[in-house]
């Protein structure tokens, strides 16, 4: 089992430590699943036991310079290693003016990501900063726990209003209430909604759109014959939804949610060559 790679180019380089830093808003511990064409950072906290999940992928081909790896076996070519993302955070924030970055799987007294950072120097020879991450590798036989998780059958999608209005909105509101209720219909209107015994507040956004699998037939129930202005809710857990908005670095060029009634908001958000999906379960 073997793995190493290199980023030269700094724009790669920043926009990784971008994608780094939203992943570990989002999750302390997770799961670096790595083949040959892609990364992927897994967070599976049983949505059944309320925890939330994550889903990010993206191909190494757009950040990498070099990216060897072998997995396991010939027949199963993938390494899953569990880490903790604040630690990789941490380590990539030396490398903002990097010349280069590599990181390489090594097992010295314990395995772990070595990030070797090479810093310019004033002098002919150039400073080379290390930190070694500390991983688990997760055996072949838990590999199906951290399959891409599947979506429901959603009762509605949309595209979500501006993230930083969205984030400024929650932030208020989490001073109010723990929960939240996300509310969308097939007219492009979403709203925000807590409830207590001493206040509601409303968020209303409208023509907000609705993606085109919406309205095809498969991928969800039939629109035909259904009502387009009727709302479908989940009420959540607003501290897991502002942790997805604050840790907002990568500006997605899509952001939408899906909402299964009263069971699940997935959120879904695009950018160029990466993918975020979270999964953020209902409460009774």
């Amino acid at each position: 089992m073997r793995f190493r790679a290199k980023i030269v180019d700094l724009a790669c380089l920043n926009h990784f430590s971008r994608i780094i830093n939203t992943i570990a808003k989002l999750a302390k511990t997770c799961i670096l699943r790595l083949t040959v064409c892609k990364l992927y950072f897994i967070l599976s906290d049983k949505v059944a036991n309320g925890g939330a999940s994550m889903w990010c992928e993206l191909s190494q081909g757009n950040f990498f310079d070099e990216f060897q790896m072998e997995g396991v076996a010939a027949e199963h070519n993938e390494i899953y290693l569990e880490f903790v993302p604040e630690n990789l955070s941490r380590a990539l924030k030396t490398a903002q003016s990097a010349k280069a970055v590599k990181i390489k799987l090594t097992n010295k007294h314990c395995p772990c990501l070595r990030v070797a950072v090479e810093l310019p120097s004033l002098s002919s020879s150039s400073r080379i900063v290390t930190h070694d991450i500390p991983v688990g590798v997760i055996p072949r036989r838990m590999w199906n726990d951290f399959r891409e998780p599947s979506v429901p059958d959603f009762d509605v999608s949309i595209y979500l209003p501006v993230l930083k209005t969205m984030k400024s909105v929650v932030e208020r509101m989490k001073n109010l209430s723990n929960f939240i209720v996300i509310e969308a219909n097939l007219s492009g209107e979403m709203n925000l909604k807590i409830e207590t015994d001493l206040v509601s507040v409303t968020t209303h956004f409208k023509d907000l759109g609705n993606p085109p699998w919406a309205s095809e037939d498969g991928c969800q129930s039939s629109v035909q014959g259904r009502d387009l202005e009727s709302m479908a809710e989940a009420c959540i857990d607003i501290k897991k939804l502002q942790q997805l908005l604050a840790g907002q670095q990568v500006n997605p060029t899509k952001a939408l949610c899906n909402i299964v009634r009263k069971r699940i908001v997935h959120f879904i958000l695009l950018h160029e060559e990466v993918s975020l999906q979270y999964f953020i379960p209902a409460v009774a």
